[in-house]
């Protein structure tokens, strides 16, 4: 048998964006629903389960478009962190779920040092079913470009 460790990861990126971290933060607390209208290729929707937006606890359901596949994902907010810009989803239920344990991301944005904009990080950590199933590379090529495709929007909104 396996031991459990080598089923268990962590993958992270950073992202540079030009938009401030605080706009990029407050997208994912206060207005998860907007980020469909950012990446409509990506995210098809967003809804509040249970709970208020960006409140510890909150439950919310993402409806999304990966490798081409719709998919949908149920986290529970477990962080947030204003002071910080950080906020920390754990999938609970959906497509992630099937191949996953465990999964949880932690978005954090931090302001740029010595000029303008921001670095976004990703942080995925999870525990995969078996060996057979990937490390979520695609998933973090996928945060990514969704991270590229906010910061335009939240551009043009300026």
């Amino acid at each position: 048998m396996a031991e459990a460790s080598s089923l268990v990861g962590k993958l992270e990126t950073e992202v540079e964006i030009k938009a401030s971290a605080g706009k990029f933060h407050h997208m994912f607390v206060e207005r998860p629903h907007y980020v469909s209208k950012a990446t409509p290729g990506k995210i098809q929707g967003c809804d509040l389960h249970e709970g208020d937006w960006g409140k510890v606890g909150s439950i919310v359901i993402w409806n999304y478009v990966i490798d081409g596949k719709v998919s949908v994902v149920k986290d529970r907010i477990e962080a947030v962190e204003p002071e910080k810009n950080l906020i920390t989803f754990r999938v609970i239920e959906g497509d992630l779920m099937k191949e996953y344990k465990s999964f949880v991301i932690t978005i954090q944005v931090t302001p740029k040092h010595g000029g303008s904009g921001s670095v976004v990080h990703w942080h995925f950590e999870y525990e995969k079913m078996n060996e057979e199933v990937d490390h979520p590379e695609n998933l973090l090529q996928f945060a990514v470009e969704m991270s590229k495709e906010i910061d335009e929007h939240l551009l043009t909104e300026e």
